[in-house]
């Protein structure tokens, strides 16, 4: 959004009486978004489709697509106000008036001089859009072509709005996206390099965001027994928002954590003195660690993002072609909810610990529940991954090492095991205080160095995953024994099935 639009857009937003207005404003715009998202097969729940694109029936996904934009245009109409009424008198004329040159001015879009000129002109073109909607969906089959255009439709009335374009990946609005825990905030700042800070900000800022969603879904659950249709809809293309964030914060994070992290470095260290360099030596060597430190934390919750979202999306999530009963989509939800927000939950926590501080849960979301949740989400990772790391050191032990020529597919699992570390074991690692954590990693670091297992360096890994499965163990019993655990058992099968969906996934 262009500087002089955020100012008008921020001066309006804070002259609107409208109670609830920064909910209704985010909603607002999450519909808006999730009608591109949601135009993305890739971005729609359930297991992977069968066969080509083109052969399947999007009739359910554009009837979502169409109450979601009703809604929309609901919320739109309660943000303009008193204004719309302007709106519905234009639309009569429409309709009457028999001169087509005065028609054509009515049906000109206004210029957008102003936020609510903006919203005025999307709510019309919303709604004009949403109108030939209902006339495609009087087909009794959709192929994704025809999905496709309709949503392309709407989508292009937003994108050509000034003051609403929520549409951009990874961009950020002031009126919902601040972050308010005095804790994060200062230790942003800690972050040595303006690059480092931009790219740390970013992280912490889409990982709050996606905890919103998630509220935003909580909200409507209530209402999928009164309203199913649009209550839905509303979490459908939710969804797809939350999903289409994930992958990007993922890869941008994947691609370019690294890049940016270094860069920031170079830039910092060219602006030290020649003279100078000799007694900042240490100083610089242990920034230089502490980026290192904080690139594999990002990579870490990219991996274990991307884990989560196939979780919950492949496995937890109905299809929206077959639509279950409420009280199903209910449970279904209310699952997903239980394992996705914990999981956001531990990642910002997560980053706070690489970053040098431990964040109080009460003190960084506002929901009282956020303790119990995160303690009983990583007495479960902790036990999850007590589990791999077991199976790794036997599978190591009478793995044919010594034999030179042993196919290369026979180390497989040597490559697997890293990829399930990078997404579950490294944030256990950091957020546990293992004392051995420099060991460890220098141990699995040296398994990456080459495409050969060589039998030394693997048995210096097997040697410091008996370690650390020790001390798993040790700290699930630690975890369990919490005060906000008091009376909640381990559900050790639930456990087990988790632990089989995110192998299958790995």
């Amino acid at each position: 959004m262009r500087r002089e639009h955020r100012v008008e857009r921020d001066a309006w937003f804070g002259t609107m009486a409208v109670d609830g207005k920064d909910d209704l404003l985010f909603e607002f715009e999450v519909l808006l978004k999730g009608t591109a998202c949601f135009a993305n097969p890739r971005n729609h729940p359930g297991p992977p489709r069968r066969g080509p694109i083109v052969a399947h029936d999007f009739r359910s996904a554009l009837v979502i697509a169409h109450d979601g934009a009703a809604r929309a245009i609901t919320l739109a109409r309660q943000l303009l106000g008193a204004s719309d009424r302007a709106f519905v008198f234009q639309r009569y004329l429409e309709t009457v008036l028999p001169e087509d040159n005065t028609r054509t001015r009515l049906l000109q879009p206004g210029d957008q001089a102003t936020p609510e000129d903006s919203l005025r002109a999307l709510r019309y073109g919303l709604t004009t859009a949403n109108e030939v909607v209902e006339g495609v969906l009087r087909s009794q089959r959709i192929p994704y072509r025809l999905f496709y255009s309709c949503l392309a439709m709407m989508q292009r009335e937003t994108a050509q709005n000034a003051f609403f374009n929520p549409l951009t990946a990874l961009e950020f609005r002031p009126e919902f996206d601040r972050i308010h825990s005095p804790a994060v905030l200062d230790l942003i700042h800690t972050v040595p390099g303006a690059e480092s800070r931009r790219l740390v900000a970013l992280t912490f800022l889409s990982l709050f965001r996606m905890l919103r969603y998630l509220r935003l879904i909580g909200r409507v659950l209530p209402e999928l027994g009164q309203r199913r249709r649009q209550a839905s809809a509303r979490v459908y293309l939710t969804l797809s928002v939350l999903r289409s964030d994930a992958r990007a914060l993922s890869d941008y994070l994947r691609r370019r954590a690294g890049a940016l992290l270094a860069a920031s470095f170079y830039n910092d260290l060219f602006r030290v003195p020649a003279a100078e360099i000799p007694v900042r030596a240490s100083e610089l060597r242990g920034t230089a660690h502490r980026l290192l430190a904080i690139r594999s934390a990002l990579e870490g919750i990219a991996a274990n993002l991307r884990l989560e979202m196939r979780r919950a999306f492949q496995h937890d999530l109905p299809s929206p072609d077959q639509l279950p009963s409420t009280l199903e989509l209910r449970r279904a939800l209310e699952s997903t909810l239980g394992n996705l927000r914990p999981a956001l939950r531990n990642a910002i926590l997560f980053l706070g610990k690489t970053l040098g501080v431990s964040l109080d849960e009460g003190g960084v979301f506002d929901d009282h529940t956020a303790r119990r949740e995160s303690s009983e989400r990583l007495r479960r990772d902790v036990w999850m991954f007590a589990q791999i790391v077991r199976a790794f050191s036997t599978k190591a032990r009478h793995s044919p090492a010594e034999d030179r020529w042993a196919p290369v597919h026979s180390f497989e699992y040597v490559r697997e095991f890293l990829a399930y570390f990078r997404a579950m074991g490294y944030p256990l690692l950091r957020a546990t205080d293992y004392p051995r954590f420099d060991a460890f990693l220098d141990a699995l670091s040296h398994l990456e160095d080459t495409d050969l297992v060589d039998p030394t360096r693997l048995e210096n890994a097997i040697d410091e995953c008996v370690a650390f499965t020790s001390f798993l163990e040790q700290l699930f019993d630690s975890i369990s024994r919490r005060e906000e655990l008091g009376g909640i058992p381990f559900d050790r099968r639930a456990a087990a099935a988790s632990l089989r969906l995110y192998l299958g996934d790995q």
